[in-house]
C-alpha cells in the first residue's frame, strides 16, 4: 500500500473552492514537468469543475501546448452523446484553454469494445515509447457511490487484469454498458493520482475507502501509486463521515 505520508486528504467547503485548488495543482505539476506533461482525466462532474477553473490557471509555464491529454475511461457512444467523456471535454474544456492546446489522445469512435481498447492501447504505447506501462505525470480520477473509479467496478474481473493497459467492458453495471478503461497497472504507475469526490452521496463509500481495511477492497481503494503520490480532494459533504486527519481548507 502507498506509504501513509504519500496520501493527503484535502477538504474544501464546497466544489466552488475545490475547483481552483485542483486547477492550481494541475498547473503546478504541468510547470514542474519541464518538458511534456502527461495528464489523464476522468469524466462526470470533473468536466464542469475543470472547464470552469483550469483555463485561468493553465498559463505561463503551465500553458497546455506541451500537454499530452488522455482520458482514463470512455463510454462507447458517439462523441456528441452526453455520456461521451471525450466529447464533453472537447466541448467544455478544450475551447477555453490557451492556444495552441494540448495533444489529445481519444478512443476512436465507432469501434466495437475490444477493437476500441486495442486501438487506444496502441495510441498510448506510441505516445509513451519504451514504457511497458505508460507513466502519466498526473491522473485525475473520480469515484462513484459504489467505489468504482474509471470503469473499474466492484467485484468485476477487470480488477484482476495485469497484462493489458486498456481493457474493454461490455457489462458495466452503470449504463452505458460498453466502455473501455485504463487498468490498475496504469493507474498505479502514475507519478501522482488525485481523486476528486463531492456531495453527501459519496460520504459512506469514502469512509470505507479511506478508513476501511477490507479483504476485497473497492476499486478506488486499489489505486496505490507505487512511486508516486496519492491525493484526495473532497468537499465537506463528501468528507463528513471521516475521522482520519485531513487538511481543512477554509474560505480565504
Amino acid at each position: 500500500m502507498a506509504a501513509a505520508a504519500s496520501r493527503r486528504v484535502s477538504v474544501f467547503p464546497s466544489p466552488r473552492e475545490l475547483g481552483p485548488a485542483l486547477a492550481r495543482l494541475v498547473a503546478e505539476r504541468a510547470a514542474a514537468a519541464g518538458g511534456r506533461f502527461s495528464l489523464g482525466l476522468s469524466g462526470g462532474s470533473l468536466v464542469g469543475i475543470l472547464a470552469r477553473d483550469l483555463p485561468p490557471a493553465a498559463v505561463g509555464p503551465a500553458a497546455p501546448a506541451r500537454w499530452l491529454l488522455a482520458f482514463c475511461d470512455e463510454r462507447l457512444v458517439p462523441p456528441e452523446h452526453p455520456e461521451s467523456t471525450a466529447g464533453a471535454y472537447e466541448a467544455q474544456l478544450l475551447p477555453r484553454l490557451l492556444a495552441p492546446g494540448p495533444r489529445v489522445l481519444a478512443p476512436a469512435p465507432g469501434l466495437p469494445p475490444a477493437a476500441a481498447a486495442d486501438d487506444y492501447a496502441a495510441q498510448l504505447r506510441q505516445a509513451f515509447p519504451g514504457e511497458d506501462v505508460p507513466v502519466f505525470d498526473l491522473l485525475v480520477l473520480g469515484v462513484g457511490p459504489d467505489g468504482h473509479t474509471c470503469s473499474l467496478f466492484p467485484g468485476h474481473p477487470l480488477l484482476q487484469e495485469k497484462e493489458k493497459i486498456v481493457a474493454a467492458i461490455t457489462d458495466s453495471p452503470k449504463p452505458p454498458p460498453e466502455r473501455i478503461t485504463l487498468t490498475l497497472p496504469v493507474l498505479n504507475a502514475a507519478r501522482m493520482v488525485v481523486f476528486v469526490a463531492t456531495g453527501e452521496g459519496k460520504a459512506a463509500v469514502l469512509k470505507r475507502i479511506l478508513e476501511g481495511d477490507e479483504e476485497n477492497p473497492l476499486p478506488a481503494a486499489r489505486v496505490r501509486p507505487r512511486s508516486g503520490q496519492l491525493r484526495w480532494f473532497l468537499d465537506a459533504a463528501a468528507a463528513k463521515e471521516l475521522t482520519i486527519p485531513v487538511e481543512n481548507h477554509s474560505v480565504p
